[in-house]
């Protein structure tokens, strides 16, 4: 890896690593409840749940939480673990990079409105501070969105890289 003084390539490798950077946290975060069963299949995840609604949601997913996601936790469990180790994959190896930030952008949303709630007296700035964890996140998956977060460290490059070099050597 060569970095140039080029302004936009130092900021499509610093877009990468942070890419690589999140798709690692993922795939950590991911990997215990696939590899697992105590988040999938013993409970783990309806503890979560259960917390969030005991004071740290937002009114509006109250009943949501409690009229949807808990009759379906185990199957909601799954895809939260299979999501978050996808994610986690497609960040990491470049693959697919738009989508699998689309849903981690939706994922990080959902997240914050069920657990990062400071309480209705809590003054403006609260809101902002009791979301860190997700809004972070929320935001990396918004700059891969509209970046070029893929474009080098990646599957996609790698296989152009080749191709532009099958190219090269065939034409000669």
């Amino acid at each position: 890896m060569t970095l140039t003084s080029d302004p936009s390539s130092r900021n499509t490798y610093a877009l990468a690593l942070l890419r690589i950077g999140v798709g690692i946290f993922f795939l950590i975060f991911g990997q215990y409840k696939v590899f697992g069963t105590a988040f999938t299949l013993h409970g783990g995840f309806q503890f979560w749940i259960n917390k969030f609604l005991e004071g740290g949601t937002y009114p509006f997913m109250a009943p949501v939480l409690r009229g949807f996601v808990l009759p379906h936790a185990t199957s909601i469990a799954f895809l939260v673990a299979y999501g978050e180790f996808a994610i986690g994959l497609a960040l990491v190896l470049g693959i697919l990079v738009r989508s699998a930030s689309f849903f981690g952008l939706i994922f990080m949303l959902t997240m914050l409105f069920s657990s990062d709630y400071p309480g209705a007296g809590a003054p403006f700035w609260q809101y902002f501070g009791a979301s860190l964890s997700h809004s972070v996140f929320a935001l990396c998956f918004a700059a891969f969105l509209l970046g070029r977060a893929d474009s080098v460290h990646s599957v996609k490059a790698l296989r152009k890289k080749n191709r532009a070099r099958v190219n090269k050597d065939g034409n000669q």
